[in-house]
């Protein structure tokens, strides 16, 4: 037997500690993208491990609450955190975090790729995007839009959005995706966005029109529904949601790489692959830790000038 097996059977068997959960944190409320990724792994991940996984949200100041009680656990492998793009990406360009995601956060596994959906009311007055851009430009102020938290992944797409096309508008902030969309529903606000995951069942109901995806390349996951940039919107707007699992920083090594390989090994497998398409999430690959990291380095080199020249902040 290698020794790398031999690590990797010792750190099953430390995760699978008798009367020990494996706790995977939300730092949102349950019904929404990241939530119902997190479901589907403790689903995958109790079965493979042999113990009981638990998903526990922990919302609040978008993300960044659940976000910080994983980064200050024990770094035992028995606290994972539901990794995604508002809290890890944008927070930490944006304003000042309760947590270092370098120092305080280690990545197990990165997977998965999302757009995020511009979402109107079907009696919204404006049947495209160059419309929609027109009407806002016509009023400043006078329309609003919704998000799932201050600083939250929601707030700073639409942020960037209105800051490169040039439109103002009020940001009315709610506590989640869910109750975010339920005020886009009932015509609190004028227009928000959101992934397929959370809006998908909605816009094929047509209960909402989707004017556009965030991303550069037109999704499977919103069929027939244009990129923003090819469509009238900013030419140059290309944001994409990500999935991953983190865990505290000091997390032993071959417990980081037993969860990697379980991750790994369960989306290679058709089934899960299609049950993550099924909660909107398209996953093609599995970045390994140190390639996660790189993928995050390479986003904030990318945001963190983009964010400070446009001056968009949490609020």
């Amino acid at each position: 037997m290698t020794a790398s097996r031999r690590a990797l059977l010792a750190a099953g068997a430390a995760l699978a500690q008798p009367g020990k959960t494996i706790r995977i944190l939300v730092g949102f409320p349950a019904g929404g993208g990241t939530d119902a990724v997190a479901r589907l792994l403790a689903d995958h991940l109790k079965d493979e491990l042999g113990t009981t996984v638990i998903v526990e949200n922990r919302p609040g100041a978008g993300g960044q609450i659940g976000t910080n009680a994983v980064a200050k656990a024990a770094p035992d492998g028995h606290t994972l955190l539901s990794a995604s793009i508002g809290p890890i990406t944008f927070g930490p360009l944006v304003g000042r975090t309760p947590y270092d995601v370098e120092r305080e956060l280690a990545p197990v596994a990165g997977f998965g790729a999302a757009p995020f959906v511009l979402l109107v009311k079907p009696d919204f007055p404006a049947a495209d995007l160059p419309a929609f851009v027109s009407l806002l430009k016509a009023g400043p102020g006078k329309y609003s839009h919704n998000s799932s938290g201050v600083g939250g992944a929601q707030h700073l797409v639409t942020a960037l959005f209105n800051a490169k096309a040039g439109v103002e508008a009020l940001h009315v902030p709610f506590q989640g995706s869910g109750p975010a969309l339920a005020a886009l529903l009932g015509a609190q606000v004028s227009y928000g966005f959101d992934t397929p995951a959370a809006a998908g069942r909605l816009v094929a109901e047509g209960q909402l029109r989707a004017l556009g995806v965030s991303t550069a390349r037109p999704s499977p996951l919103v069929p027939g529904v244009p990129p923003i940039a090819a469509a009238g919107g900013p030419p140059d707007y290309d944001v994409a949601s990500w999935a991953g699992v983190m865990v505290p920083a000091g997390t032993p090594r071959p417990i980081v790489d037993r969860l990697h390989a379980e991750i790994r090994d369960g989306l290679a497998r058709p089934e899960l692959r299609d049950r993550f398409a099924a909660v909107g999430m398209e996953v093609a690959g599995v970045r390994g830790p140190e390639a996660f990291m790189a993928q995050l380095r390479e986003l904030w080199a990318t945001f963190g000038p983009l964010m400070k020249q446009l001056a968009i902040r949490a609020e």
